[in-house]
Order: C-alpha cells, then structure tokens, then sequence
C-alpha cells in the first residue's frame, strides 16, 4: 500500500483504562493506573519503561486478552471486549507449531478467516515471501534461526492484514546483527503495509530507531509520564541522529532511573 492512500482505519483509543486484581490475602493489586493513549492510523508507537511497570499489560488490554477494571479500549470507535482478528499480537517467543512447517504456521492462522485453501496457501506463500523466506516453506521451526522463526511469526501476522499490530519486545532474544536485519525488515514491511504498530521495548536506541513516537511508562502501578516525538527521517543509526533525538534519549533515561515516577 502506498504511504499516500492510508485509509482511517487502524485508530486505537485507550479511555482511562485501570487494571486491578487481587492480590496475597485479597490485597487489590494495581497493574496499570488509569492510562490514557491513542494510537492514530498507520503510526509506528513505541512503550519503553522498566520492568513490571505495566508495559505487557496495556498490550494484552489492546489485543483484548484482558478487560480494563475502570476506563474503556475501543478499536475503530467500537469497544474491545474481547481478541479480534483486526488486532495482531508478535510475542518475544516465537509461538510456532513444530509439527507444521513455515507454510503450514502461517496457514493455519488464517483458517479463522474461513478461506479456501487455495487463496489461504497463496496469501501465506506471499507472506512469507515478502518476510525474505521464499525457498524455505516447507522447512519445520526446528530447522529454522531465531530470525527466521521470527519471520514466520511476521509472515503469519501480516498475511491475515490486520489494522493493529502489538509488538511485545519481538527481538528482544536476537543477537544484535540479527535483530538490526529484522528492524530493517519490519520497517520496510510496516512502510508498504502502514499497519498500526505499538512496539513494547526495554531498548531506548531500539525504540528512537524505529518509532516516530515514544511514550515513557512509570514504575508499577505503571502510566504514561512522557511522550517524545521523534523526528528524524528514516533510515536512522545511533551515529546520525539528530541533536534532539539525543536529548531525548537522555531525557527518557533520565525518567527510567528516576525514583520519582
């Protein structure tokens, strides 16, 4: 698709959403304090904060595995009450079924759109293409590297088209000339695509490279304290960035360390 003719779809609204459970000795226990974000069509977010401060848990309200205590998720205007398929999830674990080879994964997450087979073998066979992998359908996970296992994980999200795509640390278990090849990747699918993307890390330089936005997360109960544009073209290295989008890496670091949040 081209980066002109995004439709309006793809709009995330978090309304003051709360999640709260019982904890030791039915203590209520705050996951995430009343969190207010939106996520506009076709925008690459990042959610960088420390750990157990809420990151995850926002991500599975959105994908709808969780419903919010107080507040609202909506998709599109309409509530998230539940997993739809309109909203895709790639988790740091690649989630593959061994006994199916590359093909068979990414087939296997379309028969919930009630296809035939042969438009459901050629939307994954171009899926997997268009993830570097043509050539190597009919190899099993076991056969596969970490990168390209999370190729297949790309390949079955981007094949069923959905508008939202939640990243929880997705290359978080690659080395780094791996993961450097998978945001080349990832961006350059996500520019043709332009799906709506909130990518969950723990790596400031991770995030500045490929978001164009930034929200810092506070230590748990975790809430948004900060949000940083970030508008250096793309490509983008850690040698090239701009003056300010240093000062904003000092900045969300700054926010990380600080025990004040």
């Amino acid at each position: 698709m081209d980066v002109a003719t995004v439709v309006d779809i793809g709009r995330v609204e978090v309304a003051r959403a709360t999640v709260e459970f019982k904890g030791v000795q039915g203590k209520t226990v705050t996951a995430l304090a009343p969190t207010e974000l939106e996520l506009t069509p076709g925008s690459f977010t990042a959610l960088v904060g420390p750990s157990g401060c809420g990151k995850s848990t926002l991500l599975n309200l959105i994908a709808g595995f969780l419903e919010p205590t107080e507040g609202a998720v909506r998709l599109d205007g309409k509530e998230i009450t539940g997993p739809v398929p309109d909203v895709g999830i790639v988790f740091q674990q690649y989630a593959l079924f061994p006994w199916f080879s590359a093909l068979g994964n990414v087939e296997f997450a379309l028969k919930r759109l009630s296809l035939g087979k042969p438009e459901r073998q050629a939307r994954a066979l171009a899926a997997l293409a268009e993830v570097g992998l043509a050539g190597r359908e009919r190899q099993y996970p076991g056969q596969l590297s970490g990168g390209m296992k999370q190729r297949v994980a790309l390949a079955r999200i981007f094949a069923a088209a959905p508008k939202v795509l939640l990243m929880d640390e997705p290359f978080g278990a690659l080395d780094a000339i791996t993961r450097a090849s998978m945001h080349r990747l990832l961006l350059d699918i996500w520019t043709r695509h332009r799906t709506t993307v909130l990518f969950v890390t723990h790596d400031i330089d991770e995030a500045l490279l490929l978001a164009d936005r930034v929200h810092v997360m506070s230590r748990g109960p975790g809430r948004i304290v900060e949000t940083l544009d970030v508008t250096d073209p793309r490509p983008r290295t850690v040698e090239t960035r701009s003056p300010q989008v240093s000062a904003a890496r000092a900045q969300i670091l700054e926010l990380l360390l600080s025990s004040d949040h």
